[in-house]
Parts: structure tokens; C-alpha cells; sequence
């Protein structure tokens, strides 16, 4: 950079104030703005604007300084100070603005907004299973189910919780991932460049198929990582299976009990068991890889009444208690199953226990 750079050689945007005060330079981009305002809100820039400006040298009648920043970052921090951070709908578009703000306000120790996009992620990529189930039912809309519309790919989340160190996001983030087949796990995420920081645009590749995007993947033991997770994940799905559903005991209090020893209440286990296992197997439609949705459709299958027995509608034959004793064991079991997954994907030292819980119902930060 120039002692005097020519303010001809920067392209600028809306925020270039005419009552602006001090100048900053990113890249090939030119922002005229208030130093109160940014002073205000960091100590960072406190600092930076404290220092001594050689007598002379001057861009536009104002001092200036040179950020080593994203331009698409800083503009959007830009708005963000002097417009607010809202989000009307939530939609992953809203990516591009979350990302880029974490990322800037991490950096200049803004945080209030810092504050704002970690509880916008942290609704999107949950550390509860309450919070996880509020976000599957946020992207379900009459039954269909519309990840992408509301949350950004996976792994554009991955990649910035391991810039910025956001390890409690991370199980949830390769959850999601894993849930894909892998196929398209391995072929990544093609997005715009807009949506990436700098680092990460520096490893992206041209997506062949549309020149205005580009596709970005997961590092080799990144990939194997998710790989084992999606398989650890349907292992205990299948273990489930077999305890809870193979060979099921009626309840003790089984209101079909004097009917062929329960034969309703067997034959309901037996159903729901096919049904799982289809799961397992990669057969079902869809979500074939996400044991916690799979457990959940167990439950559902005891209230559904649009089974056909061959010449009707109908619903299982099961009675309460047996209703009862199933929906605690798979309430059990999705507990169990959101403990774990931190260890499924490898974000768990070797001698840690199973469960990375902290005692508000959270993950813990993971430690090395």
C-alpha cells in the first residue's frame, strides 16, 4: 500500500458519508464513515484511531487506515452498527450477514453483536434437544421438510465454528451433515463466494455446472469424521432395535393381554420394528440416516390411523400401556442417543464418558 494511496484505484458503497471522518481501506474498497461510531462500540478501533496520522496524509481531508478484512465482511458490520441486526424471517440467507458479523465483531471485541449472531446460530444449530426439535419443527412446513430454506448447508457452519473456535455448535453442525448420503457429503456444498471468508475461499473450487458459485468441501479427516458419526448413528439405531423392539414384552398391565397373550400389542412391536429397520437399512424416503428423527417416527406410528391392513385404513392394535411403556423407552433413548453425539463424531477425548453434557442439559466446549 502507498504512502498516499489514490482514492481513483478503490470502488466504494452506500457507506461513504459526505460528514464522514475517518477512511477505511479494505482490499480495493473504500469506506467514509464516523469514527465516533465505531469507537463507540469497539476498543479496538479506540486504539487503532488513537494512533499519531503522519501531518499531510490524508485521503478525501481525512485520516485513513487499511483493515486486512473481507470487504463483504466489513460492509456488512458496516450495516449492522448503523442499521441494526435483524432478522425478519429466518432464512438461510441470513448467513451471509451472521457470519460475517461474528466473524469482525470477534475480532474488534464488538460485543453486542457478537452476542446477537452467536443466539441467532445457536437457535439454528442447538446444543439441547429441546432446541433441536424446536429447529426440525421450524423446518417443517405441512409435513414437508425444508432444511435449506431455513438453515445454511452444514458445512459452511463446520468451517466457521473451526475458524472461530465455536466448538459447542460443531455436534449439531455434523449431525445435520451426516444425514446426507455419502455421495453428496463427499461432493459438498456449492454456494456463493459471498457466503465464505477469506480463508475459506481460498480452498473453494469452481463449481463447473454455474460460474457464479462455488463448491466447498470438507478436509479428508473432516470427511472421515462424518462418515463415522453417520455410521455410529445408525449403529445405535439398530442396537435400539434390538433391545427395545425385538421380541418386546407386553406390558404388565396390557389391556390385550386375555386376547392370545397380548397378540395386538406383539404384533404393533413387530410393525413398528419393519419400519425402523427400513430406516437402517437406507430404504426409507428421505431421512434414512437421522436415528433421532427415526425414533421419533416410532412414537408416531402408535397414534397414526392411515396404516391399511390390506382392505382398510386402520391404526395399531396397541393398547395405553403398552403405548405408554414404548414412548418412555424411546424418550430414553433419544436422550441417550443427543449425549452421544459429541463421541460419534470423534469430539470426545478417548477416556472421556459417554456423555458430554454439562449440567444445564448443554454440550460442553470440547477440550483437547
Amino acid at each position: 500500500m502507498p504512502a498516499h494511496p489514490n482514492l481513483q484505484h478503490f470502488r466504494t458503497t452506500d457507506f461513504w458519508f459526505a460528514d464522514g471522518n475517518i477512511i477505511l481501506l479494505v482490499q480495493d474498497v473504500a469506506f467514509k464513515v464516523h469514527r465516533g461510531q465505531l469507537v463507540r462500540h469497539s476498543d479496538i478501533f479506540h486504539d487503532m484511531f488513537s494512533l499519531p496520522q503522519p501531518v499531510g496524509d490524508m485521503i478525501d481531508g481525512c485520516p485513513w487506515v487499511q483493515l486486512h478484512d473481507d470487504p463483504g465482511d466489513v460492509l456488512h458490520l458496516l450495516r449492522a452498527l448503523y442499521d441494526g441486526l435483524y432478522f425478519t424471517k429466518r432464512t438461510s440467507g441470513d448467513f451471509c450477514a451472521v457470519s460475517a458479523v461474528l466473524r469482525l465483531s470477534t475480532k474488534y471485541l464488538i460485543e453486542h453483536l457478537r452476542e446477537r449472531c452467536l443466539m441467532r446460530l445457536e437457535a439454528d444449530w442447538p446444543t439441547t434437544l429441546g432446541g433441536w426439535d424446536k429447529r426440525e419443527q421450524h423446518a417443517t412446513v405441512d409435513t414437508r421438510y425444508c432444511p435449506r430454506e431455513h438453515f445454511p448447508h452444514p458445512i459452511l457452519v463446520i468451517q466457521l465454528c473451526q475458524e472461530l473456535g465455536l466448538d459447542h455448535m460443531l455436534p449439531s453442525a455434523l449431525y445435520d451433515l451426516s444425514r446426507y448420503g455419502p455421495r453428496k457429503i463427499a461432493a459438498g456444498a456449492s454456494t456463493v463466494p459471498a457466503l465464505l471468508s477469506s480463508r475459506s475461499r481460498a480452498h473453494a473450487h469452481a463449481d463447473p455446472q454455474d460460474p457464479n458459485t462455488v463448491i466447498v468441501r470438507l478436509d479428508l479427516s473432516d470427511l472421515q469424521a462424518v462418515f463415522r458419526g453417520r455410521e455410529q448413528g445408525q449403529r445405535f439405531l439398530a442396537a435400539f432395535i434390538e433391545q427395545e423392539l425385538s421380541g418386546r414384552a407386553i406390558s404388565a398391565n396390557c389391556a390385550n393381554r386375555p386376547h392370545a397373550n397380548g397378540h395386538h400389542c406383539r404384533e404393533s412391536y413387530y410393525f413398528i420394528m419393519l419400519n425402523l429397520l427400513r430406516a437402517v437399512g437406507g430404504i426409507a424416503t428421505g431421512r434414512d440416516a437421522d436415528p433421532l428423527f427415526s425414533l421419533l417416527q416410532g412414537v408416531e406410528m402408535l397414534s397414526r390411523t392411515d396404516f391399511s391392513d390390506g382392505t382398510r385404513q386402520c391404526g395399531l392394535r396397541i393398547c395405553a400401556s403398552c403405548k405408554e411403556d414404548f414412548s418412555i423407552a424411546v424418550a430414553k433413548a433419544r436422550r441417550e442417543a443427543w449425549e452421544q453425539i459429541p463421541a460419534w463424531f470423534g469430539l470426545q477425548a478417548k477416556d472421556a464418558p459417554p456423555t458430554s453434557m454439562s449440567g444445564r442439559g448443554e454440550w460442553e466446549p470440547i477440550q483437547a
